[in-house]
C-alpha cells in the first residue's frame, strides 16, 4: 500500500534531543507498581495512542468549526477521514477521560472509549487494548497515568504533535523491551540497528517490505530517511507481516500514530506470505 502521509518538514525541536522522554518514562514506570512490564506496556501505549488520535481529532474539529460558514461540517466523519484523521466519537475523546480520571469506573470508561474508536474506524478493529477494567489494574494508578499523559505538551501544530507522541511511543517501546529482557526482542529492534539497515537499503522509492516487522521500526526509519534526504513519502509503499498477534497490534498503533499508511498483515510469513 503506497504511503499516504504528506511530506512534512521536521522541526528543529523534534530533531534535537528533547530530553522529556526519560522523564515521562520515569513517571509512568513509577505508577507501574508490581505489574509485569509485558502487561503494563499495553496499558501505557494504549493511552498514548488514544491521546494522539483525540488531539488530532480536536485540532481538525476546531478548524472545521471555523469553516462552518464555508460549508464545513464538524460532525461529518468523512471530513476527518479525508485528512487521514481518525473519527473519535464523543465518549472516546480524551477530554471525557480527563474529566473522569478519578472515579473507580475509569477502567470501564477507557475500555468503552477503545471499543467506540474501533467501532467507528474499521482499520483499527482488534488493535486497541480493552482490558482496563480488570480488577488487577489499580484504578487510582490508572487515573494518575491518565493525568500524566494529559500533561504531554503538544504545542507547535499537527506535525509537531505527531512527532512528539511518536517519539514518546517509540521511546516507551524501547524501555519496555529493555525491561522484558530477551522477550523484548520479539517486538523491538534497537533503533541504531534499524537505522543502519535502512541506510544500507536507501529506500528512496518502491516497496518496503518487512516479513517479521515487529512493532514497525523499519517503516518509521524508512520514512524518516526519505524526509532527511528530500524525497517524497508517496514514492514508497509499505508492506509488512508479523506472526505475534500482540506485536502486530503494537505495530498498527505505532504506524497510525506516525501517520504511516501501510498494509500490515498478521500471520506466519514462512507458511503464508500474505502481502
Amino acid at each position: 500500500m503506497r504511503s499516504s502521509r504528506r511530506p512534512q518538514q521536521r522541526s528543529n525541536a523534534t530533531s534535537a534531543n528533547l530530553g522529556f522522554e526519560a522523564q515521562l518514562w520515569a513517571a509512568a514506570n513509577a505508577l507501574r507498581g508490581s505489574m509485569d512490564a509485558a502487561e503494563y506496556k499495553h496499558v501505557v501505549l494504549g493511552l498514548v495512542f488514544l491521546k494522539y488520535i483525540s488531539d488530532a481529532f480536536e485540532a481538525r474539529h476546531a478548524r472545521l468549526e471555523a469553516e462552518r460558514d464555508q460549508g464545513a461540517d464538524p460532525e461529518d466523519p468523512d471530513e476527518y477521514r479525508a485528512e487521514g484523521i481518525f473519527w473519535v466519537p464523543p465518549e472516546a475523546r480524551w477530554s471525557e477521560l480527563e474529566k473522569n480520571a478519578r472515579p473507580p469506573t475509569i477502567g470501564q470508561l477507557v475500555d468503552d472509549a477503545m471499543a467506540a474508536v474501533e467501532r467507528d474506524n474499521p482499520s483499527l478493529k482488534g488493535v486497541l487494548p480493552k482490558d482496563y477494567a480488570r480488577p488487577a489494574l489499580d484504578k487510582q494508578r490508572l487515573g494518575q497515568l491518565i493525568d500524566l499523559v494529559t500533561n504531554i505538551h503538544l504545542g507547535g501544530g499537527d506535525n509537531h504533535a505527531r512527532d512528539i507522541l511518536g517519539r514518546v511511543y517509540e521511546y516507551f517501546l524501547g524501555q519496555f523491551a529493555s525491561a522484558e529482557g530477551k522477550k523484548g526482542g520479539e517486538f523491538y529492534t534497537p533503533r541504531c540497528i534499524v537505522k543502519l539497515l535502512v541506510e544500507m537499503l536507501r529506500p528512496y522509492k518502491g516497496r518496503v517490505y518487512d516479513p517479521c516487522c515487529g512493532s514497525g521500526g523499519m517503516f518509521v526509519q524508512s520514512e524518516e530517511f526519505i524526509e532527511a534526504h528530500g524525497g517524497r513519502i508517496g514514492d514508497i509503499s509499505i508492506y509488512g507481516q508479523e506472526l505475534n498477534y500482540t506485536t502486530w497490534r503494537l505495530c498498527k498503533m505505532n504506524l497510525a500514530i506516525r501517520g504511516i499508511d501501510g498494509k500490515i498483515e498478521q500471520g506466519d510469513s514462512f507458511l503464508n506470505d500474505r502481502p
